[in-house]
C-alpha cells in the first residue's frame, strides 16, 4: 500500500501551523506554498486511486480549492494540514470514482474530513517504526488479501463491488477481507483498530 504520501505529509507538518494561519488570513502566497509542498504528493495519491493522470490533475486543483475555501475551520492545535489535505484528496478521488462509475443511484458527496479527526492518526504515523510495521504487515498478506485491502482503501469499494471487479464470489471476497484484517490485527496489535 502507498503510505509514502501520508508519511511525507506528517513530516512536513512542522511548518504547517504558520502556513495554515497565513491561509486563514487569505494570503495567496500561502496557497502557492501549500501547493509547492503537497502538490506532487497529492497528485500521487489521487492518480493511484483514479488511474488517470488528466483526471488526477483536475482533482488536485479541486482539492486545493476546497482546502482554501474551508481552511477557516482548520485548527492547528487539533491536527496537521498535510494529513487533512490528503484526506480531502482521497475523498475527492473516491467520490469521483463513485459518481463517474455510471451508477444510476444518487450518491451524496463525501463529507470533508475535519482536521481534528486526524490528530490521533498523525501521532501513530509520526513514528517511522509504525510505518515500517504497517508496510511489513501488508507485505505478508497474500496477493488477494492485499488487493481487497487496497480496493477498499484506495477506491472505497464495498465487498460486493470488489467481488464484481475481481470476478470472484462474494463469499470468497468476504473471506479474504476477514483474513486480511485478522492478519493485520495480529501483526500490528494496537495500531489497527479492532
Amino acid at each position: 500500500m502507498m503510505l509514502l504520501p501520508i508519511l511525507m505529509a506528517v513530516y512536513a507538518a512542522e511548518d504547517d501551523t504558520s502556513l495554515a494561519a497565513r491561509m486563514q488570513r487569505r494570503d495567496p502566497q500561502a496557497l502557492a506554498e501549500l501547493y509547492d509542498r503537497y502538490g506532487r504528493v497529492t497528485f500521487s495519491l489521487i492518480v493511484r486511486v483514479v488511474r488517470d493522470a488528466g483526471i488526477a490533475e483536475d482533482l488536485v486543483q479541486e482539492t486545493f480549492l476546497r482546502v482554501w475555501n474551508r481552511v477557516h475551520g482548520f485548527d492547528a492545535q487539533k491536527g496537521s494540514l498535510g494529513p487533512w489535505l490528503l484526506a480531502v484528496a482521497r475523498n475527492r478521488a473516491i467520490d469521483y470514482l463513485r459518481t463517474a462509475g455510471g451508477r444510476d443511484r444518487q450518491l451524496r458527496e463525501f463529507e470533508e474530513p475535519e482536521p481534528a479527526r486526524y490528530c490521533d492518526m498523525e501521532k501513530d504515523i509520526l513514528s517511522s517504526d509504525n510505518a515500517r510495521r504497517v508496510k511489513s504487515a501488508v507485505e505478508k498478506l497474500s496477493s488477494e488479501q492485499r488487493q481487497v485491502i487496497e480496493l477498499a482503501y484506495f477506491e472505497g469499494l464495498s465487498q460486493a463491488e470488489m467481488a464484481e471487479r475481481m470476478g470472484q464470489p462474494l463469499g470468497t471476497v468476504k473471506t479474504w477481507v476477514r483474513a486480511a484484517l485478522k492478519n493485520l490485527r495480529e501483526e500490528l496489535g494496537a495500531v489497527v483498530p479492532a
